[in-house]
């Protein structure tokens, strides 16, 4: 039978793997350290406690000793945030702030070009 800290774990990697796009590690842990960035300080900080009870849980010695209550809480704090994250939007979002570093770098070359033309009276 699987420890309740290890199926809540699993389930918050496989919806920051679906939400956020973190595609890299399988557990928790992994998923924290390869996008923990994309994740608000007081949801990572939750996660980080998840993925710590989830580590305490294969050593036998430690595996009682955890707050089901505290981990329901932090469950529910990323859980809730992760609920609100759309991936379409962010996809969206991060084409346009590409697209947009494109297009003032063109304008910037451009007003260059155009300065350097008539400052050398070629225009």
């Amino acid at each position: 039978m699987e420890h309740p800290v290890k199926q809540v774990a699993d389930g918050l990697a496989q919806m920051m793997g679906e939400r956020l796009g973190i595609r890299r590690g399988e557990t928790l842990a992994d998923k924290l350290r390869r996008g923990g960035r994309l994740l608000p300080r007081k949801v990572r900080r939750e996660a980080a406690f998840i993925a710590e009870a989830e580590a305490r849980m294969e050593v036998p010695k430690f595996a009682f000793q955890y707050d089901a209550a505290r981990v329901e809480k932090a469950e529910k704090v990323v859980r809730n945030f992760l609920e609100t994250v759309d991936p379409v939007d962010r996809r969206k979002g991060i084409v346009l702030g590409i697209l947009g570093w494109l297009a003032f770098n063109f304008l910037l070359v451009a007003g260059l070009v155009i300065w350097w033309l008539a400052s050398s009276g070629r225009i």
